[in-house]
């Protein structure tokens, strides 16, 4: 054997010691205990998401029923959830500009879409604050010719949608994140 192909195979044992070192340290993240400790798809089910405090019949309140929505079938699934041992308080704001105009109509013809996000997960039995974050969401959108107007609505709120969507995954991978590390 020659001097090259011996350090070669000397440098693959090492990478394959090493790998086997570190492979018991990896654990899913939804895996379940078998210590008898709660897996994170019931820490997630004791996520209270409570109604977003904003005027009925608002923009700001079909949004904040999308997000609450979305981000309670990801916590939950089909369930209910459990008893609630911690609450997720959420505000956002929206904001919406113009990419690129029409010059023949001074019409926008793309525009994009944004919500910003903060939350803050209580602990219920202290009520404390264990966490607080911010997320957002920026969407596109084409309006699909000038003068259709119910086109651009539709447009619009596909879009809004789709933030909303984003905004919950966020928060969802953010509160895994927590439960899971503890930070």
């Amino acid at each position: 054997m020659s001097l090259a192909s011996t350090r070669i195979a000397a440098r693959l044992l090492v990478v394959a010691a090493l790998a086997a070192l570190t492979a018991g340290c990896f654990q899913p993240m939804y895996a379940a205990h078998t210590d008898g400790t709660p897996d994170l798809r019931e820490k997630l089910m004791g996520v209270e998401v409570p109604p977003l405090n904003y005027p009925n019949g608002s923009r700001e309140a079909r949004l904040g029923v999308e997000i609450r929505n979305a981000l309670a079938f990801k916590l939950y699934g089909n369930a209910t959830g459990m008893p609630p041992t911690h609450r997720l308080v959420l505000r956002f704001t929206t904001s919406r500009s113009s990419l690129m105009i029409d010059p023949n109509t001074a019409l926008p013809s793309s525009e994009n879409y944004g919500i910003d996000a903060q939350y803050n997960l209580i602990e219920i039995a202290s009520n404390k604050s264990v966490m607080t974050g911010t997320t957002f969401s920026r969407v596109s959108y084409d309006i699909p010719g000038q003068l259709q107007r119910f086109a651009r609505s539709r447009a619009y709120r596909d879009a809004e949608d789709r933030a909303c969507q984003e905004i919950a995954d966020n928060i969802q991978t953010r509160l895994a994140s927590f439960f899971v590390a503890g930070t």
